[in-house]
């Protein structure tokens, strides 16, 4: 007895060991897949020492919380130290003893608010001021508590895996809007390999760690109905072990597969969300009103002429131009900034970006009458410095989009905000060598335009462009007024003493550009006018209107709207010394060629030849017709600015735009495939257990039937929880089930196997009758979350098959 005492004991103390092992290689492997996952998030080799450290740490303060037996909140400080001491030393490291009281306002700082930068900063970050303060507390934290948890055999342990999986999706969520480029080995393309190979790790690890801890503690159960009976327990291994472990292997290895074949698919778009999918000035941007819908106020009396922001250098030559937002996204009605494109994501810029090829620059813009969130920049930014009282609010709402070269202040802009800027302006190629990669427009081009291009005979590629842009600002005239007092307004006193002024309504619509171009038509098929002068507007449709025209040959266009610092034409406004007004905010388009280079694209119409200088005579007609005053009705021409899209004309043979039905299948399709992945092997289990239970129901013979039936009752009281022993007869079975109905069927099913007479169709029916309302009985007495456990439980599938094998013989011994 003393000798089985000892072997039991040692039992249990191997038992632990191994707890203690198998949970701290659990914890390590599941930090590594982290610091695999966050990578992309830092990119830099500070970081990996930072995850390496955090792990050793909470490994030992584990260690010594287990041996000593600390008290919760004597390891929560200890591990509160522990980050803080590792926050200094590797995260906001002082550049000096005195500098300290700053690296702990950074650490502290990081701790709450490097969450909130950490999805708002152009990625990677590096060691960008204090977000590395999120890695080490993820790190330390998250692996201490996996450890603690995971050491412990009681079942709630099992909750350490939780944990893991939480650090391990902290650089998913904080990382990338778009995944990783596909890896093809052979004739096999593996979309998304980064993600697809974490989530597979993290998946298995945690799966095989689990089974083990359910294992573990079925044999410590054993152990302990061991050590009070006195039987010795079995090591052989049971074949419904052996069927276990097979159906989770199954399971698995059914999930991983479906995931390695959906994720291609979804990855295909090559975008994602993500935590930094939701922040940033998207809503802000999305809320403002269009620079180029707002583009007229800039013209009234009180702000033409009111200094808005004042640019001045610092080191290098001045820009050519300062833009303040950059439009890429036109519906036909508006041209917008777009928020939803992941080539044109506003984030925020670390400490300074990467150089690109060009002049740099660096300038001092000062703010005066500027309101709004779009804040004057130039080129490719590198560094942005904001100076003054506000110069931390100012940086924290600063966001940049690098493909747009643009900017936004998310608070708005406040007259003394000054800040400094280094960019690098690149080498403009000339508008007439450059080549059209192809491009398909965003709406549908009116045919006025189709047609004014067509007449002009201008050829194609960059130099038919210039010679269209060039032939519309001819034509055209500028006017930035629909109606403008009677001693005129103070925009036209700037273009000289020989303005005559035309009206022009506001709009960039479709069927504002296209009744620009109608008008050219029209001028240019009269032969009596002498001028074809017919287009009048400003900057605000001529932009859009050569944008359509560089989309029609094959160029992709934006809108970009700024102001000039130089010019090559007198004709064109300029900021005085660097000062510009609201007179000199202006609209142009750039295009882009087959090298992937923006090329700006003025488009200002002309102003000193009007479109009604001409008067086209017409003769009386030979036939003079009576005019009958009585019935005259005076009818009003259509207001232009009342006119949207829809009033362009349509064609039959115009094709349905199937673009967003296809979306709304792919979404459909990716959103089933998801739902399989996560939801498929549990439905599997359901109808599994349905064909059983069908196949039961519907053998040939009544007695199999009952037998089938009285098989279907013990599954369903082993998956709700109710013992059925293998070593018990029917009826003892029914009696530890305290159910009546449950006693009917052990005599019912004992006297189909044992009994000679013959069962009739009807007591077989009667017999699932019965068993069907013990399933609901059964189902009834526990709760809803322990019902839906019962429905995927695997239990019946393991439960012994000798009893019910020799049943099914005896009940067709008779056959």
């Amino acid at each position: 007895m003393i000798r089985r005492a000892d072997e039991e004991a040692r039992g249990f103390a191997a038992l632990r060991t191994r707890y203690v092992a198998t949970g701290t290689a659990y914890a390590v492997a599941m930090a590594a897949v982290a610091a695999l996952a966050a990578w992309p998030v830092y990119g830099d080799a500070r970081f990996l020492l930072v995850a390496g450290v955090g792990v050793l740490v909470a490994l030992l303060i584990s260690a010594a919380a287990t041996i000593w037996r600390w008290a919760g909140w004597l390891t929560v400080v200890v591990t509160v130290v522990a980050i803080a001491v590792i926050g200094l030393a590797l995260a906001v490291p002082p550049a000096s003893p005195a500098a300290l009281p700053i690296s702990l306002r950074d650490l502290l700082t990081g701790a709450v608010t490097g969450w909130k930068d950490l999805v708002t900063v152009d990625l990677p970050v590096g060691t960008y001021r204090n977000l590395l303060v999120p890695a080490v507390i993820v790190f330390v934290a998250g692996t201490l508590g996996t450890l603690r948890l995971a050491w412990r055999a009681r079942p709630h342990g099992s909750v350490a895996a939780l944990i893991a999986l939480v650090m391990s999706a902290f650089g998913l969520l904080f990382g990338r809007t778009v995944t990783s480029g596909p890896i093809t080995l052979g004739p096999l393309t593996i979309g998304a390999p980064r993600e697809l190979g974490c989530g597979i790790l993290a998946l298995v690890i945690s799966l095989v760690w689990l089974a083990w801890r359910a294992a573990a503690a079925r044999q410590a159960a054993l152990m302990r109905a061991a050590q009070s009976s006195g039987v010795r327990l079995s090591r052989r291994r049971r074949a419904a072990d052996v069927r276990r472990t097979a159906l989770a292997a199954g399971m698995v290895a059914v999930a991983v597969a479906a995931g390695a074949v959906v994720t291609p698919a979804i990855a295909d778009v090559r975008s994602r969300d993500v935590l930094r999918s939701g922040i940033g000035p998207s809503q802000t941007i999305s809320e403002a009103i269009s620079p180029l819908t707002d583009y007229r106020t800039n013209f009234a009396d009180d702000t033409v002429d009111a200094p808005l922001f004042t640019v001045s250098a610092v080191d290098g030559p001045l820009p050519d131009r300062i833009r303040l937002a950059t439009l890429t996204s036109y519906d036909g009605a508006e041209y917008r900034v777009s928020v939803s494109d992941a080539d044109a994501r506003f984030v925020r810029v670390p400490s300074r970006r990467s150089a690109a090829a060009g002049t740099e620059s660096t300038v001092r813009v000062t703010v005066e009458g500027l309101r709004g969130i779009w804040l004057p920049t130039f080129g490719a930014l590198e560094q942005v410095r904001f100076t003054g009282e506000d110069a931390d609010s100012a940086a924290d709402a600063f966001y940049y989009d690098a493909a747009g070269e643009a900017g936004v202040v998310t608070g708005g802009t406040a007259e003394g905000l000054s800040y400094t800027l280094t960019a690098t302006s690149p080498t403009v190629p000339d508008l007439a060598n450059a080549q059209a990669p192809g491009a398909s427009a965003a709406v549908a081009i009116p045919d006025s335009v189709k047609s004014w291009i067509e007449k002009q005979d201008a050829g194609s590629g960059g130099a038919g462009l210039a010679s269209l842009v060039q032939a519309l600002r001819e034509r055209g005239y500028l006017s930035h007024a629909l109606s403008v007092p009677d001693g005129g307004a103070k925009w036209m006193s700037a273009l000289g003493g020989g303005y005559v002024f035309q009206p022009s309504a506001a709009g960039h619509s479709l069927a504002r550009v296209d009744a620009m171009f109608r008008d050219l038509l029209a001028r240019q098929a009269d032969d009596s006018a002498g001028s074809l002068v017919a287009a009048t507007g400003d900057d605000e449709q001529f932009a859009v209107a050569v944008s359509l025209i560089a989309e029609q040959l094959g160029f992709p266009a934006r809108v970009v709207v700024g102001a000039r610092l130089s010019a090559a034409g007198d004709d064109l406004t300029v900021c005085d010394d660097g000062v510009c007004t609201g007179g000199d905010i202006t609209a142009w388009t750039e295009v882009r060629d087959a090298a992937g280079q923006w090329i700006p694209v003025d488009v200002t119409p002309q102003h000193t030849e009007g479109a009604d200088t001409v008067v086209t005579k017409l003769r009386d007609p030979e036939n003079p017709t009576e005019v009958r005053s009585q019935n005259a009705e005076e009818v009003d021409p259509p207001d232009p600015t009342k006119q949207d899209s829809s009033d362009s004309p349509r064609h039959d043979d115009d094709q349905a735009d199937l673009s967003g039905l296809w979306a709304a299948l792919r979404i459909g399709g990716m959103a089933l495939a998801g739902a399989l992945v996560l939801f498929g092997p549990f439905a599997a289990i359901v109808a599994a257990k349905a064909a059983r239970r069908r196949s039961r129901r519907r053998d040939r013979s009544p007695r199999a039937r009952v037998v089938g039936g009285w098989d279907e009752y013990l599954d369903a009281a082993a998956d709700h929880g109710r013992p059925t022993p293998s070593n018990a007869t029917r009826t003892e079975v029914a009696a530890g089930h305290e159910s009546p109905a449950a006693a009917t069927l052990a005599v019912e099913a004992d006297r189909a196997v044992f009994s000679d007479a013959a069962l009739t169709e009807e007591e077989s029916a009667r017999f699932w009758d019965i068993v069907d309302d013990e399933r609901r009985r059964m189902a009834a007495s526990l709760p809803l979350w322990r019902r839906m456990l019962a429905a995927v439980s695997l239990k019946s599938f393991t439960r012994g098959t000798e009893r019910r094998g020799r049943g099914r013989m005896a009940a067709s011994a008779d056959e």
